[in-house]
């Protein structure tokens, strides 16, 4: 079912971003011949007036195919006899609808469940933040010389800095505050699990569950959503971290969990954990507060981790470029609908599985739209770039050399494909 949902969910962003391309062009008066989703040979059609609805076989992307766009065309509602403006916007609509479905997916998760601001909850005693002079209640504004819109972006450009010693800016009481900090490196290592996602990842909420993994040892014995861990053993627990200092001391020995549920304490039953690698991690001690509003706050977050999450895009890309980023890392559409069902299997109960649906799919649908901006061939960002090269030579790119560089690129893209799906089924795999 989680599978069936994550087909579903990748379906569904694709006919958004095709329908984008869809409806300007039939708003732009353009002849459209074929609505497709997915490429290569074709499963079944509808024919629905002078355009073809199909569906193909292999589950990449989709097309619109207009008349004049693949080799010159005579007809008076011909792609190629458009002006550049009206061409460029058909072609940029499928990416924009993409952002756009992006911000109302955020909306309606950011409305039932709140979301995460940028200021500062709880600082931990003895932490780099603490070192670093940060308080409770400051707000962060950039961390390593870089602009903090969203908790997220102060993860990756962590995960960026490998931890060295970075300027940090925050605003406290109207004032602007600038200091250094040196995170705490936690080099890579085999880390053993109950299996739940805390609320926080530091700080007074880090010991409170928020999800628990389907068929984890924490499910075993009943963890719940909202169960404050705060004895393992007889070990007294206060925070995430020292969950895991306690678990990696243990190891694989079973161990008997004490829960806070609705003000009562109770233990829970004996669970064994799970070993994983955990790749280096960097830790600030903080956590940040939480914040619910009314229609316009929720939109103005929105669009705060549209944005956010678009620019955390491109600098992967770029770190991929680079060399930081392992190409390993790199994931295709089985590794997207395997992700996908694992979050709506993680999920304790149905609204919360939505909710979680709904956020992923949101950042995928603006994974798809920012990596189809790229200028490579076959993509929209390629086809914008041809029609700007129009506009500065003023005099049209014959469309059979065009439709040339699309089908060399869709070939490439092809390869890619069997790369990330060949990573997607090793990260199975090896999760198994």
């Amino acid at each position: 079912m989680e599978i069936l949902i994550a087909i579903l969910a990748l379906s569904f962003l694709i006919i958004v971003h095709e329908f984008g391309h869809f409806i300007v062009a039939k708003l732009s008066g353009i002849k459209v011949l074929e609505f497709s989703l997915f490429m290569g040979p074709k499963l079944f059609s509808v024919q629905r007036g002078e355009t073809m609805y199909s569906v193909r076989l292999v589950p990449l992307g989709g097309f619109v195919r207009m008349e004049g766009e693949e080799q010159a065309s005579d007809d008076a509602r011909a792609y190629n006899k458009k002006p550049i403006l009206t061409r460029a916007a058909v072609i940029a609509a499928g990416p924009i609808m993409n952002l756009i479905v992006a911000v109302l997916l955020f909306a309606i998760v950011f409305f039932a469940n709140g979301y995460n601001t940028n200021i500062l909850g709880t600082v931990e005693d003895k932490s780099p933040a603490s070192a670093a002079g940060l308080r409770s209640n400051d707000k962060l504004l950039s961390y390593d010389g870089k602009k903090v819109y969203d908790t997220m972006d102060l993860m990756l450009f962590l995960y960026a800095s490998k931890g060295k010693p970075a300027d940090i800016e925050v605003v406290r009481d109207g004032q602007t505050i600038k200091t250094a900090i040196v995170p705490d490196i936690y080099p890579e290592q085999t880390r053993y699990l109950l299996g739940f996602t805390p609320k926080a990842s530091e700080g007074q909420d880090s010991n409170v569950v928020a999800s628990v993994t389907a068929k984890s040892p924490a499910a075993g014995i009943g963890l719940k959503e909202n169960d404050r861990i705060v004895r393992i053993n007889n070990k007294a627990i206060s925070t995430r971290l020292e969950i895991n200092d306690y678990l990696n001391t243990n190891q694989s020995n079973p161990v008997v969990v004490t829960v806070v549920r609705d003000g009562k304490e109770m233990t829970l039953g004996t669970a064994t954990p799970t070993s994983q690698k955990i790749p280096e991690q960097y830790i600030l001690g903080i956590d940040f507060q939480s914040a619910r509003g009314g229609v316009g706050d929720v939109v103005k977050q929105a669009f705060i981790s549209s944005y956010s999450t678009t620019r955390q895009m491109y600098y992967s890309l770029l770190w991929l470029i680079q060399g930081k980023v392992s190409t390993k890392n790199m994931m295709g559409p089985v590794g997207i609908v395997s992700s996908i069902g694992e979050v709506v299997q993680q999920s304790p109960d149905i609204s919360y599985a939505i909710l979680n649906l709904l956020r992923f799919t949101a950042l995928i649908s603006i994974n798809l739209g920012v990596f189809n901006l790229i200028p490579f061939p076959a993509l929209d960002g390629s086809k914008l770039l041809l029609l700007a090269v129009e506009g500065i030579r003023r005099r049209p790119i014959p469309p059979e050399k065009e439709a040339a560089i699309t089908m060399v690129g869709f070939v490439l893209l092809i390869m890619l494909m069997i790369f990330t799906t060949s990573n997607d089924i090793l990260r199975i795999f090896q999760k198994g």
